[in-house]
């Protein structure tokens, strides 16, 4: 196996993805100064689909490593993005600092005022709610550590290792299952208290898993003209990626119908407003917007076979699912909030009303997170082959071109 030194090209869009969240940064401060709600809204919006792309890399990783196969050709992207977490937890800080302006629970006369808080109170409280972002970060970055660790002992040819790393991965998808459904209860749930999905984890790890897969698919579109990867990827690997990105496609459609499937037949009064809500006041032109281009759209491009073998054509499909998923969780949060950028559950007088908006932080703070975010992953990646050359699956992947002649 030949070694495959990373791609000499990256350090110029290291630089300039640096220079693009520095932009951002500065945008946000000055967001910051201006307008603090709104900022800490759209800088939990951004966060949620970086830190997705991390997670979701690192749990594609786990699955890999479980199932072998030949799309391992990829996981040095999987590993680079799960690299990233540690930064990630840096670039949460912001959150921390914003949470009496996200969370109603924060606020005691609230709490003392509504009974639901009150019974929530053990749970939904600044201490508790910090250390368990905390507890998450540590046991993600643990994970991440670990496995990338035992990956680079397994390109010395240690194969003693590889029953090592099954086992990590296999306890490790169980805990990244936990782990990230109950930060999507802290981080996006609680924005509304009084509301509930028992399907929620699964949504978070079905956006996650679809966000790592569009840009693995992006990035390894930018690998395949340049040296060493454009001998070895073939348009059977893309095909591979793109029957996976069709998979999760399909799992995101299918956990939202559900959830509003089993809101609509339960038709409890915990649950309805949060629906409710995005059926109305201009919200239901962004959840047909989703229905028609997070969904319809990309499933019927992704049935076409040439399209998920032919890179150019695939990653535009790919980077507009990126651009879906962050419409997505911006439905999931910001119709929480008033067009002023203030949580409706804070408002005088009991509950307002939350209309369709859109503001300038809502593209700043993508900018700023995503720009540091490229960037780490840039760094992280330039620091080993762009092969894993101990995966024992490795040359099966090369030789056949991914199963499919």
């Amino acid at each position: 196996m030949t070694y495959t030194p990373p791609v000499a090209e990256l350090d110029g869009r290291r630089s300039r993805a640096l220079m693009v969240g520095i932009a951002g940064l500065v945008l946000c401060a000055v967001g910051f100064v201006f307008d603090r709600n709104h900022f800490f809204r759209s800088w939990l919006i951004a966060y949620l689909l970086f830190l997705g792309i991390s997670l979701g890399s690192m749990a594609l990783m786990m699955i890999q490593h479980l199932s072998g196969g030949t799309w391992g050709v990829f996981r040095r992207i999987f590993e680079a993005s799960s690299r990233t977490i540690p930064f990630m937890f840096v670039l949460f800080l912001p959150v921390l600092l914003g949470m009496s302006s996200l969370y109603v629970w924060t606020h005691e006369d609230h709490v003392q005022a509504d009974e639901i808080l009150r019974h929530k109170s053990l749970y939904l409280n600044v201490p508790f709610f910090i250390g368990r972002a905390i507890f998450y970060f540590a046991v993600w970055a643990g994970l991440s550590l670990l496995l990338n660790r035992l990956s680079a002992r397994q390109d010395t040819g240690e194969v003693a290792v590889n029953p090592t790393i099954q086992r990590i991965s296999g306890g490790g998808i169980v805990i990244y299952a936990l782990t990230v459904t109950f930060a999507g209860i802290d981080w996006i749930m609680s924005l509304n208290p009084h509301w509930y999905s028992t399907l929620f984890g699964f949504l978070m790890m079905g956006g996650q898993g679809l966000a790592a897969l569009a840009f693995t698919i992006v990035i390894s579109t930018f690998l395949v003209t340049r040296e060493p990867m454009n001998d070895l990827l073939k348009p059977s690997h893309f095909h591979d990626l793109g029957k996976l990105m069709f998979a999760f496609v399909m799992l995101w459609a299918y956990f939202n119908f559900s959830q509003f499937l089993l809101t609509y037949a339960a038709n409890l009064v915990e649950e309805i407003p949060y629906m409710v809500t995005r059926m109305t006041h201009g919200w239901q032109y962004l959840a047909i917007f989703l229905i028609t281009f997070h969904f319809a759209v990309p499933w019927l491009l992704l049935l076409s076979r040439p399209l998920k073998r032919t890179p150019r054509r695939l990653v535009i499909v790919a980077a507009w699912l990126l651009f879906a998923r962050y419409a997505d969780l911006y439905m999931m949060v910001s119709p929480e909030f008033t067009a002023a950028g203030q949580n409706v559950h804070l408002a005088e007088g009991g509950e307002a009303v939350s209309h369709f908006f859109v503001h300038w932080l809502d593209l700043a703070a993508p900018l700023a997170i995503g720009g540091l975010w490229f960037w780490m992953f840039l760094t992280e990646l330039r620091k080993r082959p762009m092969l894993a050359v101990g995966d024992p699956y490795l040359r099966e992947s090369l030789a056949t071109a991914g199963g499919h002649h």
